[in-house]
Order: structure tokens, then sequence, then C-alpha cells
């Protein structure tokens, strides 16, 4: 307990009220000094045992004189997901406030329980890994058995609330904790560690992946969720299998956990999938192959909405900012205009508006040649995938005028004795 968490600048306990976190609580206690330490727990709602036990960790925190946090949730939860990602959320929204880590008290024994679980899910060599996998989460007692947990409660005075839900054969894990596993033990006593034998094994081939990923792969992340961008040359020349391997590891960079049909699709996408072209994965993602990258974005992605531009202010609509140019600059301003299409001379005879160009948009070019389609325009600029399905367009009423970093209409250039502002368009994404 002391090598792994006394290093931590901040630790969030994550204590239930049974027997494991109660120990994790009072080891912790025992050998962390208590200013680093924060104790969270969450009640499930799933009956007055619950609550029973937050009240109790509640008073123990207080007498170890720990700071406390409890959570609740507000809507009834029923399966064993539910309760996970609502603990999981809280747990994690307290460690993010408090800048601090979280610690759990998952034992050998709930590892043996994971990696069973997910060999009757037939997952691959990544799930295998189970609680072995590296993570942000610290399990100083991974290596104890719950038997070890128990004999160190007992031999310190532990007090701890048994919750019923946690016999109950509605959840998976309880059936495989008391029945399954009684029942392989019984056929064959090295059950368990053959299957932390499997696990370290899947442990340290997923780290030689990812190091792999880390090293061969370039990768560009926008943020926790927001999305990646990866290479496509250094995947193109891989085979399905490969893909297959890799694209997991890659995801989750971007925080996505991909399912086996998900893997399989986004292989064959990678291998044969043309610029422009995409595919939606299940949670809400989505892949758009570039012309040199594959883009890896979260499909249900607020779009910016039309907006007017302010003559007066700068106007921000999403990643891009539009800022006029004073009265007084229009002279310097425009004498740059002609070259650079991240700046345009805008009519003001006529309402200013932003939004996402669409399907059937066209544009006027500034040698007065027929209207041609926007996504040609952007096209030529190399502007693909992700990038140019959110790129904007500025309209003067219902013409489309400009194409910021792109191209601008003949309306959109300086002309003498014609009434307009100087605009420039920064782009913070690019």
């Amino acid at each position: 307990m002391r090598a792994a968490l006394r290093p931590r600048a901040r630790v969030v306990l994550a204590v239930s009220g049974g027997l494991d976190s109660m120990v994790l609580l009072d080891a912790a206690a025992a050998t962390v000094p208590r200013d680093q330490l924060l104790v969270a727990t969450y009640d499930h709602g799933t009956g007055t045992a619950a609550t029973a036990a937050l009240e109790l960790v509640e008073r123990c925190a207080g007498a170890l004189g720990i700071e406390f946090v409890g959570g609740q949730t507000s809507v009834p939860l029923e399966t064993e997901a539910e309760l996970r990602d609502a603990r999981w959320a809280f747990l994690r929204a307290t460690a993010e406030k408090a800048n601090a880590v979280i610690s759990t008290a998952h034992s050998s024994d709930d590892q043996v329980e994971t990696i069973l679980m997910r060999v009757l899910r037939d997952a691959g060599a990544r799930g295998l890994a189970g609680l072995f996998a590296e993570s942000d989460v610290v399990r100083p007692l991974l290596r104890l058995t719950r038997r070890d947990l128990a004999r160190y409660a007992r031999a310190q005075g532990l007090t701890w609330v048994e919750d019923p839900s946690n016999t109950s054969p509605r959840f998976l894990r309880n059936r495989v904790r008391h029945d399954l596993l009684p029942a392989l033990r019984h056929v064959r006593l090295g059950i368990d560690a053959d299957l932390l034998a499997l696990a370290r094994k899947a442990a340290r081939w997923r780290t030689d992946v990812e190091s792999f990923v880390a090293t061969q792969i370039e990768l560009r992340t926008f943020g926790e969720t927001a999305g990646l961008d990866v290479c496509a040359s250094a995947l193109s020349a891989r085979s399905v299998t490969e893909l297959c391997i890799l694209w997991p590891a890659i995801a989750a960079h971007a925080g996505l956990a991909l399912d086996r049909r998900g893997i399989v699709r986004l292989a064959e996408f990678t291998k044969d999938g043309r610029v422009g072209s995409r595919i939606q994965l299940s949670g809400g993602w989505e892949v758009t192959r570039s012309r040199d990258a594959l883009q890896l974005r979260a499909s249900n992605e607020d779009k910016p909405t039309p907006e007017p531009l302010a003559l007066s202010n700068d106007t921000q609509w999403g990643d891009w900012f539009f800022r006029p140019a004073s009265q007084d600059a229009s002279a310097e301003v425009g004498s740059d205009i002609g070259s650079d299409s991240w700046s345009a001379w805008l009519p003001i005879d006529r309402p200013l508006s932003v939004r996402i160009w669409e399907a059937g948009d066209a544009m006027a070019s500034p040698d007065g040649s027929p209207p041609r389609k926007v996504k040609h325009f952007l096209s030529d600029a190399g502007v693909t995938g992700h990038e140019r399905t959110g790129w904007p367009v500025v309209l003067a009423g219902d013409q489309i005028v400009w194409i910021p970093g792109v191209r601008r209409s003949d309306a959109a250039t300086v002309r003498s004795g014609r009434p307009g502002l100087p605009f420039v368009c920064e782009y913070f994404n690019r």
C-alpha cells in the first residue's frame, strides 16, 4: 500500500463499505499521510444496505480524519453495466475535481472472475489482460486474495456491510463467483492460477502492441474524447489481420473501446475506403477517410448552427473566428486580399452569415467563370475527411461569397465604390 500510494500527490479511495474496500481504507490510513487521501462512496440505490454502507464509510473516514465525498444515484439502476457506469462516472468526477488518482480494492479473486467472464464472451487478447492492463487506476491489493483481505480485516477488528446485491443471481459476476468458479475449481484445482497466467501473458502482449502503436503509427489526438487522426500511409500496407490487432490500441487513444464487429469493419475500411467515404461505429463514433488520414470522431458531435457575422465584434463559430478589421485598416488589409484566402472584403449592403457548407452549394470564381460546386473547391484545396464535413461558407444575403482558407468569389474582393468591410478568419483546429 505504501509503495503504491505514497508517491501520489492525491488519492481518491473508492470505498463501498464492503470488506475489501474497508481494508483499503484502513491500510491506506496506516501508511499514507491522511491529507493525501480522499474517500469516495457511491450509493447505487440498491437498498437499505447500500445506504448503511455509505453512512459507515462516512463515520470511519471522519474518525480517521480523512475527507469524505458521497454520491447517490438519482434514477433506478438495474443492470451491472448501469451500476458500474454510474459508480465510475462519480469516481472520475471526484478525482478530476481533486486532481487525484483513483485507488480501488480489487483483489486477485476479482481478476480471476473478470478473466473468466471475458473468456465466456470470447474476448481477444487485449480484453483478457483484464485488471493487469496498464491503467490510470491504482490497485494496490491486486496480488492479494479475498481470503488474505478477510484475515487482515479480522486482525484489525474492522467493520463492514454485506450488501445482499452482492449475492443476487441476477448479476453475472455473482453467478460466476458463487456457482461457476466453485464448480470449475472442483474439477480443476489450478483454474485460478491458469486464468491469472493467461491474463499476465495477455497483458504483456497488449503492452507490446501499444508500444508498437506509440512508436510506429503517427497519431494526432484532439483531447481525451474529441477524436483522433491516424496516418493512412502507416496502415495501408498492413493486412486485415494486422489491422484487427492494431485498431483497438489506436482507438484507445481517443477513449474508444471497439467491439469485435467494429474492429473487423474498420480493418476492411482501412484497406478499401475511398477518400471522403465514412463508416459508422457503435457508441456514436465514425471514421472518415481523408487524403492522408483515417479520422476517428464522435458522430454525434454538435455542429455549429448558422450565425450572423458581427460587423463590429469578433464572431466565434465552433473553432473558427471571424474578425472584422477597423475602417482605418481597410486599405492595409484589402491590399493583402488578392493572395490570402483567409481574408476577404465582404459587402455590407446585405446581411452576412456563416454556416456549414451543404451538398449542392456552389460559388462563382473571382475570374467570373460559371458557379462551381463548393465540394470541388474544397477538394482542390486538399480539404477532405472530417475537416471538410464541418467547413464553413460565408454568405452575403443568400449568396455564398467566401470559403475561408479556400476561395473567394468576385463579390468578396475589393472594388471601388462598393460598401464593404475586410474580415480575417482564423481556424484553431488546424
